[in-house]
């Protein structure tokens, strides 16, 4: 294992801002796969996550099990300010990294870490990614693809590899063009988003999900044998979604405490009561949120409190998913 210096920069009374990664394999090897981890400063889980690929890596290149030909890197944080402060975006301007990129290396702050991250990056074939979602809430772990176009097709056929229950495919908005994974595929690497069930806090279950996932890809590139994956969670069969297939259930005009009355992953019927929304004041039923369609409950709002017209559920309808 190799370490050093994505990107550093002085800041004034404060320790340098450094975005440490970690390479593994062959340095002169054929750049096989980047591993990029929390952009913001909430992003516990996918932090955790790549420091578990770190220590799992070091271990397997120690047993001679990466392949001799190839390299990985790891980059577990790219945004250690936040995090050490405890700030989802850019604590001095609130940008995000992760609507920065391409980034500019004479541009802002983020700017110029996206530049630095993506320079180094884009020349691995493929990307992966460990990301949250703009909601505060719980996912079924799954992969997420930005489509644009031939190479997003053969990604999505990649992406099976990685074992989990769903690929999840997006037209990305002009919002989404900012973002790694769109910047990813623009130079040619094949880009994989992977979703975790949690964000500011460790879920090791789903941790280990996502750990095995990643191996289990690097596995079938031909980074590493097949009898390196000692994996602790299933392969599971893989559905290809559209994004725009998932089926939202929202509160209405009424606003107050959320109260669910199932988890992520559970099988609904249409017509079950999936939610409450309860008065701030007295508690009596402002809501009651009934499921529109026979389905698996895919992502599920954790926030104490809603407001109208607020996604709570979202659900793979069985047509779709199963």
């Amino acid at each position: 294992m190799r370490s050093g210096a994505v990107f550093q920069m002085e800041v004034s009374h404060r320790e340098p801002v450094r975005i440490r990664g970690y390479e593994f394999g062959n340095e002169r090897g054929s750049r096989a796969c980047a591993i990029v981890g929390s952009m913001r400063g909430n992003e516990v889980q996918q932090t955790f996550i790549c420091a578990r690929i770190v220590a799992l890596l070091a271990n397997l290149e120690h047993e001679g099990m990466i392949n001799a030909d190839k390299s990985v890197l790891v980059i577990p944080c790219v945004n250690p300010f936040s995090l050490n402060v405890q700030q989802r975006f850019w604590p001095v301007d609130r940008a995000d990294v992760n609507r920065s990129f391409p980034g500019d290396a004479l541009g802002g702050t983020t700017e110029r870490i996206a530049a630095a991250v993506l320079r180094v990056a884009q020349t691995y074939e493929y990307g992966i990614q460990l990301c949250s979602f703009n909601q505060q809430g719980d996912f079924l772990p799954h992969v997420r693809i930005s489509y644009q176009g031939p190479i997003s097709d053969q990604s999505v056929a990649l992406a099976q590899d990685f074992g989990l229950p769903y690929v999840v495919t997006r037209i990305p908005s002009s919002f989404d063009k900012a973002t790694l994974n769109y910047v990813w595929q623009q130079s040619g690497t094949h880009a994989f988003s992977l979703y975790s069930k949690a964000t500011d806090r460790i879920d090791k279950g789903s941790a280990e999900v996502v750990t095995d996932a990643v191996l289990r890809f690097l596995a079938a590139s031909d980074i590493m044998p097949p009898s390196a994956v000692k994996a602790v969670s299933p392969v599971l069969a893989t559905s290809v979604l559209r994004e725009d297939e998932l089926v939202d259930l929202r509160t209405k005009r009424s606003a107050g405490f959320l109260i669910t009355t199932v988890r992520v992953g559970d099988h609904v019927r249409r017509g079950q009561k999936l939610a409450q929304v309860l008065d701030a004041f007295d508690t009596h039923v402002l809501e009651t949120l009934q499921s529109p369609v026979d389905g698996r409950v895919f992502f599920m709002r954790t926030d104490s409190l809603v407001q109208q017209h607020m996604v709570v559920l979202r659900i793979v309808p069985d047509a779709t998913g199963d």
